[in-house]
């Protein structure tokens, strides 16, 4: 218990009724999850293997995890469950793959191999667009609505169309023994609902429950949690209403209210000691949160001292406003040495960030734009990667499902859908089904000759791979499907096909690389594990901290914290933004800038342009309504403060001593 506050050590103590811990931005939200665990351990509450901490991300459980793993001897800890909420789904569907109607083996479709399916599904529907669907079909779910329901609650041409697809898909990735990423919430609470036998096994084995970030569960999300906890309520939800910022990927912040609804003898305990910032940031957040309803009001304090002003910079451009901000970080770096990792530039829509990127490149200043694609997500790069992973093992139908048809085999849907059926009745991988008798007599002479020449071409490739050069392997596959000549007459510009080239030669480099150097990787199954963990890793991992500029949209920031932070865009339209101009899309871009606020330790730096080309015409823009929401005495405007002869010699001299220092250096 030591360092923690009243507040936190109430948190971590309490039991017998359900707890919300409503935390604050920087109040130590972690630590009083990780000290919980250890003091229910160490208390004889429960053992480790009952407990369960639940959170967002693949990064908050590493971290979550080693810090508990620091209070903990390795005996205490064992069994000890700390995942994200689609980590836990996957290993009840594991568990109980059987009474959901699924092979062990079923395979988990990401976002791209969904939209293909569904893309297809659209065509045969002569429906254009598919991708808007998608979203709808994902949000049902979210709210954990099944097909018929959907079907019954549509009104727009959309969701009519998208319950239509909706239908089809969930029968289409069942017959492929596949699942979605939102099946993994999905279905363990259908699962929960149906088999009460099965939700008490896993309330046994899970007997306490700690869930992070809470205010942003979804529906569905919150049901998997209400089932588990029971009505013992064994629970400590810990979370932010003000930070609530993903309403567009379903999150509910309602669900406070639910919870406190479904648990009347619910405690709330308040963390408001704000740990990162100084008092002028927090109390000018505080004040502008002030303008959203709230079921709990909190009011965040700090002893990190009063601070300096909040800078308010106006600028005529976006092109002016680049400039200024990179001319900022360029003083602050060589009048007070400070690294450049120390600063981020937070914006609300990822386009904004193309010229901040071009006046750091101009000036040589090193700069990590977050939210860019991983070269893993690259589809080229999966295609390649899907193709050698199901030649090393052809029971891999994932792979198969999303190579089988790229290049285009003119394999249809229907075709694929009756394999899946087929394979499903058989208990096989995809691959062997499409080689039986059984197979063949469900599909035209057609059909059955295009499967039957894809999987021959496997089956040769598979018998060539054993003992064979990988590399070999490698290229073959990207001569013998034409994938080069593919890439060229499907990519909008000989430009984009000559880029996606370069990156499959990538991936067969990397092969012959890891070939070459042996260790253990010598056949090409070796090489594909180890490929698919450094995969796992990129995405799952931070990236090692570099000295450079950080570069990332309001929603990727939340979480983390800046000695120094510029939140540009400050305008009408981009913050708030446009589309969120009705009551409650005007509070969730409130808790937005609530949140870029927050981010900042020391130094805070708000800019707006007055002229912005929209539609290829410049023209005025609005300061946005939230700075007026600032206390006026917190704010230092640029275009009212005076500047003394003084302070411009100081600056000057620092400037230059420091300038010295560096070459000395």
């Amino acid at each position: 218990m030591q360092g923690l506050n009243p507040q936190q050590q109430e948190a971590v103590t309490h039991l017998g009724t359900p707890l919300l811990v409503l935390a604050g931005a920087g109040s130590g939200k972690t630590r009083v999850i990780t000290q919980k665990i250890a003091w229910m351990i160490r208390k004889g509450v429960h053992s480790a293997d009952q407990i369960a901490a639940i959170t967002f991300t693949n990064k908050a459980a590493r971290e979550m995890r080693e810090r508990a793993s620091k209070l903990l001897s390795k005996e205490e800890a064992r069994g000890l469950t700390v995942s994200t909420f689609h980590t836990l789904g996957l290993n009840i569907i594991k568990r109980e793959a059987k009474r959901l109607g699924y092979k062990s083996n079923f395979s988990i479709l990401d976002a791209q191999d969904s939209g293909a399916i569904l893309k297809e599904l659209a065509h045969k529907e002569e429906v254009e667009e598919a991708d808007g669907l998608r979203w709808i079909i994902s949000r049902w779910k979210n709210d954990f609505i099944s097909p018929e329901e959907a079907a019954l609650q549509a009104n727009t041409t959309d969701e009519k169309l998208a319950a239509i697809l909706y239908e089809k898909y969930q029968r289409q990735i069942k017959a492929y023994n596949a699942v979605d990423f939102d099946d993994l919430i999905v279905l363990p609470v259908k699962l929960f609902e149906q088999h009460p036998d099965a939700l008490q096994h896993w309330q046994n084995k899970l007997r306490y429950l700690l869930v992070d970030e809470y205010q942003d569960t979804n529906a569905c999300q919150y049901k998997l949690i209400r089932l588990l906890a029971g009505m013992r309520g064994a629970l400590t939800a810990v979370g932010d209403d003000d930070q609530s910022i993903y309403a567009w990927r379903g999150a509910r912040p309602e669900n406070i209210i639910q919870l406190q609804r479904d648990y009347p003898m619910l405690k709330v305990v308040m963390l408001e000691q704000n740990y990162r910032s100084t008092s002028r940031i927090l109390n000018s957040a505080n004040a502008l949160i002030g303008n959203n309803p709230h079921l709990f009001s909190k009011n965040l304090w700090s002893t990190l001292g009063e601070g300096d002003p909040i800078r308010i910079m106006p600028c005529r451009t976006p092109d002016n406003e680049a400039e200024k901000v990179v001319g900022e970080i360029i003083k602050k770096h060589f009048r007070d040495r400070t690294a450049y990792k120390d600063f981020a530039i937070l914006y609300r829509s990822n386009h904004q960030s193309r010229l901040f990127e071009k006046a750091l490149r101009e000036n040589n200043i090193p700069y990590k734009l977050t939210g860019g694609t991983s070269f893993f997500e690259r589809s080229e790069v999966k295609d390649i990667l899907a193709y050698l992973r199901l030649i090393a093992n052809p029971d891999d139908d994932a792979a198969f499902l999303r190579i089988i048809n790229t290049p285009k085999r003119e394999i249809g849907t229907s075709t694929l859908e009756k394999l899946g059926e087929y394979a499903h009745e058989r208990h096989a991988s995809l691959f062997a089904a499409a080689q039986e008798l059984g197979f063949a007599q469900r599909v035209s002479a057609k059909a059955q000759q295009r499967v039957e020449t894809f999987s021959f071409w496997l089956h040769e490739m598979v018998r060539s791979a054993e003992g064979a050069d990988p590399t070999k392997i490698a290229r073959q596959v990207i001569t013998d499907i034409g994938y080069e000549d593919w890439l060229k007459n499907t990519c909008n510009t000989p430009k984009q096909a000559e880029a996606r080239s370069k990156n499959v030669w990538e991936v067969v480099e990397w092969v012959r690389k890891l070939h070459d150097d042996g260790a253990g990787k010598e056949t090409l199954s070796d090489i594909i594990a180890h490929m698919s963990l450094v995969d796992m890793l990129e995405r799952n991992s931070e990236e090692k901290e570099q000295d450079a500029v950080a570069l990332m949209t309001l929603h990727a920031a939340k979480g983390l914290e800046f000695p120094n932070v510029f939140l540009v865009g400050m305008e009408e339209e981009l913050l708030p933004h446009a589309n969120s101009i009705d009551e409650h899309g005007i509070q969730e871009e409130r808790r937005l800038a609530y949140v870029g606020i927050t981010r900042a330790q020391k130094n805070l730096v708000i800019s707006y342009a007055k002229v912005r080309s929209r539609y290829g015409e410049s023209s005025t823009v609005e300061p946005s309504r939230f700075l007026e929401e600032l206390p006026p005495e917190h704010l230092e405007w640029d275009n009212k403060k005076v500047v003394s002869d003084e302070e411009r010699q100081e600056t000057a001299r620092a400037y230059i001593s420091n300038l010295k220092g560096l070459l000395g250096d």
